[in-house]
């Protein structure tokens, strides 16, 4: 299996944890789902620290803090026609590669990755993220490697 290397935009299949399921005591998401890194930071020592958002099919509860994916870009990454929204106040931060990473299913086997967001679109994601961050309005649940 071929490990790409972690960019903003990319969308991955992650094991997600809610803050929720990190409060009970969880190591691991109850569910694999697509999600966007919105940032990748190179670390000294050459790793890799990344902060990726989740994607769900729920419509948010908090609107205004997601972002819907739009349905040509869905079928541009391969995924299904439901409504789906990337939750830009909720992120997971981790060590890349790390255990979470899973290969996307329909047959796709050691693929880990979608594909990109496409750039203008992934600049509305960052730009929403930024503004939660600034105004503190952002969680991170950090993960195990």
């Amino acid at each position: 299996m071929s490990l790409p290397a972690p960019e903003p935009g990319l969308v991955i299949r992650y094991s997600y944890l809610w803050l929720d399921e990190y409060r009970e005591g969880r190591e691991e998401g109850v569910k694999d789902r697509p999600c966007a890194i919105v940032a990748a930071i190179r670390e000294e020592s050459g790793r890799h620290r990344v902060l990726c958002l989740p994607v769900t099919h729920l419509r948010p509860l908090r609107p205004e803090w997601a972002i819907e994916i739009p349905h040509s870009v869905k079928l541009r990454l391969g995924q299904d026609d439901e409504r789906s929204w990337i939750i830009v106040s909720k992120a997971n931060e981790f060590a890349w590669p790390g255990p979470d990473l899973r290969p996307i299913p329909e047959g796709k086997h050691n693929i880990l990755t979608y594909g990109f967001l496409p750039p203008s679109f992934f600049n509305q994601v960052r730009g929403l993220f930024l503004r939660l961050v600034a105004a503190q309005l952002t969680i991170s649940v950090p993960r195990s490697e």
